[in-house]
């Protein structure tokens, strides 16, 4: 069975840190992609606390941190493996594969990793511009304690 970069690449876009794009190429046995969905769920969960303790969680900010990561390491890997050559594609995913067989990539490939890039700096800002913020308001509010 031949392992698709287009697939691959539209996995790790549209299902970012569900792991599911590592599955695809490695199975149930691929060790990042466990890592990844776990951490998505770590994520979620610190979200669900986040949302319940008004932002003052601190193990809410370091699950949602977990699960940004998935996400972001899951558009990385669109970013990289879209990315690479056809040939070594073939080489470490299809190794043996037949002459017509082979990948190649074009357009569609290129836009999941456009897509991505977008996506995946969108959102660091976003959570960074976040952390920041939250990270100040706590800041003045333990100055107002301490001034009272």
């Amino acid at each position: 069975m031949k392992n698709s970069k287009l697939i691959f690449c539209a996995l790790g876009l549209f299902f970012p840190g569900s792991g599911l794009n590592c599955f695809y190429l490695q199975g149930w046995k691929s060790f990042w992609a466990w890592a990844q969905l776990f951490a998505l769920i770590g994520g979620i969960a610190g979200w669900v606390i986040l949302k319940d303790t008004h932002f003052h969680s601190a193990a809410g900010w370091i699950l949602i941190t977990f699960g940004f990561i998935a996400i972001e390491a899951s558009w990385l890997t669109t970013i990289a493996f879209g990315l690479r050559l056809d040939e070594k594609w073939d080489a470490q995913f299809n190794p043996g594969i037949e002459e017509q067989h082979r990948t190649r990539s074009g357009w569609p490939v290129i836009l999941t990793v456009i897509f991505a890039l977008v996506l995946g700096a969108g959102v660091m800002m976003t959570f960074l511009a976040i952390a920041f913020e939250q990270f100040f308001i706590s800041q003045l509010y333990e100055a107002r304690k301490l001034s009272q």
